[in-house]
């Protein structure tokens, strides 16, 4: 099956074409032979992979990037009003489509799998995304984040089936009508857009209206907010359920999750079978992403044991507990984390693996918004570790919100027993770092800003 490219996109301008969203669906487009064009703030290897694909890519942002006969302008949330780009296509009348809605035209035609939830769904779109090229099926996939393997967040498959990642931060999710949804779990976050769990649950709500008629919800049996959205979409009986996890009600039921170092072995029964297959990846979280994938894959009607074993192929995505290197007897791990749920999960997973090992950690808050809202948590999560040091707040997209700064954290952390200190100079990190750590320690920078930058640097000081 070859789709061709969706009305109005032959000749897109993509605004922040650098993002992890955004280059995926500018990669896909580009692959179907679109003429590609887009602005970022800096260059990056994402731009150069753009461009090694035919896209043109501008570095910084200015009205003159914007070509006279562009077919529209592509934007996600984070994208302002007063960005030059945007204001000329306005004066040229050029149509200006948000991110989620130019996915949506790619999925057109396909059996679309989206991954939905407040975590993981890097995870399990990936896993979903390598299982089946494993298996020669050539799907489409779009994620946020790069794949340790193919090394891209995105692709044109030759295949009838396109895997996607849902986000559900603005309500974006409500564009897409998969064939199978995934929701991995339902909790308060996004504080900018949520007011509270009842509108996360109706927006997830009307998420799995979207689902085509005679398509599957793949839901998590084990957290909470998910067991509550289960049982209003029963009640509307808008879709097929199949629940998965560790509950003895779930229809694919999680029988043992078994730790071996970095990997883990998992047992579920499925169909009154016993199935077992590997997890390249540690950790219980990771171990459950990978049944919802094997769930979903089911629900296409993939058979459930060449599914598991494409799936131990999967070996990671950059930055969610991606090892960076290892020096002076010290691995230095790279993490996503940025919500309390997922600081703890990746503290657990690392203290599962590490055996005795120290595991300090380097965290850098993510918005102002979400610091206000979930710092006393993001604070006891850091008591997992051995000790942390934790940088001032990554603003992103957002402004200032006085009187929230990371001693929010600190304080909850201490109050918690942590060993935590401020650092507010990053650059000193490095350094302080490379002097508390001993051979054997693990060292895991945390956030979803630019700490992920800080890992070379830590191991070139532990080297020297």
């Amino acid at each position: 099956m070859t789709p061709g490219i969706p009305a109005a996109m032959e000749r897109p301008h993509f605004i922040g074409i650098g993002g992890a969203g955004m280059s995926g669906i500018a990669k896909i487009l580009a692959q179907r032979g679109a003429k590609v064009a887009g602005s970022d703030a800096k260059e990056s290897d994402t731009a150069e992979a753009l461009r090694a694909l035919g896209a043109t890519v501008h570095i910084g942002h200015a009205a003159g990037n914007l070509a006279d006969d562009a077919s529209c302008v592509v934007v996600s949330s984070a994208i302002r009003p007063d960005n030059p780009e945007l204001v000329r296509a306005a004066e040229l009348s050029v149509p200006v489509v948000h991110r989620s809605d130019a996915l949506a035209s790619l999925m057109g035609g396909l059996r679309a799998i989206a991954v939905a939830g407040t975590h993981g769904k890097t995870t399990t779109t990936s896993m979903l995304a390598v299982a089946l090229t494993e298996l020669n099926l050539d799907p489409s996939y779009a994620i946020g984040g790069d794949l340790a393997g193919p090394g891209t967040n995105a692709t044109h498959g030759e295949g009838e089936i396109f895997v996607a990642e849902a986000d559900e931060s603005d309500r974006s999710f409500q564009k897409y009508d998969p064939e199978v949804a995934i929701v991995l779990n339902v909790e308060l976050d996004h504080h900018a857009n949520y007011a509270s769990m009842d509108e996360i649950h109706e927006s997830f709500e009307a998420f799995t209206d979207k689902i085509v008629p005679g398509g599957t919800l793949v839901i998590s049996a084990d957290q909470a907010g998910a067991v509550e959205l289960t049982a209003r979409v029963r009640e509307r009986a808008a879709a097929n359920v199949v629940t998965y996890g560790e509950a003895d009600s779930a229809d694919v039921r999680v029988h043992r999750i078994t730790p071996r170092g970095l990997t883990s072995e998992v047992t579920v029964l499925l169909g009154g079978k016993y199935l077992t297959f590997t997890v390249s990846v540690p950790g219980r979280h990771y171990a459950l992403n990978a049944v919802a994938a094997l769930a979903a894959g089911v629900a296409l009607g993939i058979p459930a044991h060449n599914l598991a074993s494409a799936l131990g192929k999967y070996t990671g995505v950059k930055r969610r507990l991606q090892l960076k290197g290892e020096a002076a007897g010290v691995q230095v791990i790279d993490s996503y984390a940025h919500h309390p749920t997922e600081m703890t999960a990746d503290l657990e997973a690392m203290r599962g693996a590490a055996a005795d090992a120290r595991i300090l950690v380097v965290f850098q808050p993510h918005l102002f918004s979400r610091t206000q809202e979930l710092g006393t948590e993001m604070g006891q999560a850091l008591a997992l570790a051995d000790a942390s040091v934790v940088l001032d707040i990554y603003p992103a997209r957002e402004d200032p919100v006085p009187g929230v700064t990371s001693e929010l954290i600190i304080d909850a952390a201490r109050a918690a027993g942590a060993d935590v200190a401020p650092l507010s100079d990053k650059t000193a990190v490095p350094g302080v770092i490379a002097g508390m750590a001993k051979p054997g320690d693990l060292v895991l920078t945390m956030g979803a800003g630019d700490v992920t930058d800080l890992g070379p640097q830590i191991l070139d000081h532990l080297s020297s």
